[in-house]
């Protein structure tokens, strides 16, 4: 019996519906989420939910199997504790390599330890030199030296030492063979220049030559200590003082600005003593007396003023002495003469200033007399 085009039509959508349906339970799809939340499920829906979550289960049977399930995958979260995690101990590690190697280098200096610059410095001994020619120079008074014999000492030196400086200034194979020798006992500012030496010489030869015996001597001690002392003093106090004006407040002489307080003062007090120490005890140690600039009981002497003249005599004139002779020290010392040497201008300023006084003396003595 044959059956109607329709019903056949509508078998066969019977017959394949179980099929469509079964291969839509293989990839369920999420419900939607309805807008209100369902008050009731009914039993033919629940049974239709759970045929549909074991067909979803044996499909993704072997997808599981070889990635694993989608809930077992790591989130974001987990992924980022992980990577702290890993990075923490190597930071850790890189700290403790860094450690190791500040110790080992630690250990390796205290093991080697850094060369120091072994260079000596002469400054003490330059010091020594140019000091000791000050107890030579009391030496010879004491002793009855004569004068001449030392500025024919000191002039033969020089006509040896200052053409030995020319040739050290114009060929270099001069200089390295003469700082070899005597090298050890110059400043580094003296290498391209003059010696300092033959400033020192002249200076002594100058006084010596153009002043009374007495004043030379002192000029000569303070060159070689009130230098001396201002140096030591300005270099171990200099920079708890300040350093002096460009010009000088009394007469604007030029001041060397690099000068301190410190070498000020010291050299003011050096000259100040140098002088009133010389002429009220050394002067009179002398046996061969020559005519002195000044005395304790008689003051100024017959070459400044007249032999009744005793104004400046005693306490009144050591006072005035040692105040003159300490503040000219200290200044000539300070003096910038641009590239005139202190060796040279300070024994014959000291020397030039007291003989002026003295000359001062003589004359108000002569006045008041």
């Amino acid at each position: 019996m044959a059956l109607p085009a329709n019903d056949a039509f509508s078998l066969g959508l019977a017959h394949d519906q179980p099929r469509r349906s079964s291969s839509r339970s293989r990839t369920p799809s999420l419900p939607r989420r309805p807008s209100t939340p369902p008050t009731s499920i009914s039993m033919a829906g629940a049974k239709r939910a759970h045929k549909l979550r074991a067909s979803s289960m044996r499909d993704s049977h072997c997808s599981s199997t070889s990635m694993g399930s989608l809930s077992d995958a790591p989130t974001i979260e987990e992924l980022a504790e992980e990577v702290d995690a890993q990075t923490v101990p190597r930071d850790a590690k890189k700290q403790s390599h860094a450690l190791n190697g500040s110790a080992s280098n630690t250990n390796r200096n205290r093991k080697h330890p850094e060369k120091k610059d072994n260079k000596i410095d002469w400054e003490i001994p330059r010091k020594a030199l140019h000091s000791s020619i000050g107890f030579l120079t009391l030496y010879l008074w004491i002793s009855d030296g004569s004068r001449d014999h030392v500025v024919t000492a000191l002039s033969s030196a020089l006509a040896i030492l200052i053409p030995v400086d020319i040739l050290r200034l114009r060929y270099p194979s001069f200089e390295r063979a003469f700082e070899k020798c005597v090298g050890i006992f110059m400043r580094d500012s003296e290498r391209q220049t003059s010696n300092g030496v033959i400033w020192y010489m002249l200076g002594v030869n100058t006084v010596l030559v153009t002043l009374p015996l007495d004043i030379a001597v002192v000029s000569v001690a303070i060159l070689s200590w009130a230098d001396t002392a201002a140096s030591t003093f300005g270099r171990l106090y200099g920079q708890f003082t300040p350093r002096l004006p460009a010009r000088s407040p009394i007469l604007g002489l030029p001041l060397a600005p690099r000068k301190s307080l410190a070498g000020f003062v010291a050299a003011a007090i050096t000259g100040a003593a140098v002088a009133v120490g010389f002429w009220s005890f050394v002067a009179p140690l002398r046996e061969q007396k020559p005519e002195l600039s000044w005395t304790w009981e008689g003051g100024v002497g017959g070459a400044f003023a007249d032999s009744g003249s005793k104004m400046f005599s005693g306490w009144t004139g050591i006072t005035t002495i040692g105040l003159v002779a300490g503040l000219v020290t200290a200044v000539a010392e300070a003096l910038d003469l641009s590239s005139i040497d202190d060796n040279l201008s300070l024994p014959i300023i000291t020397g030039g200033c007291l003989w002026g006084l003295f000359k001062v003396f003589g004359w108000l003595g002569s006045v008041f007399s």
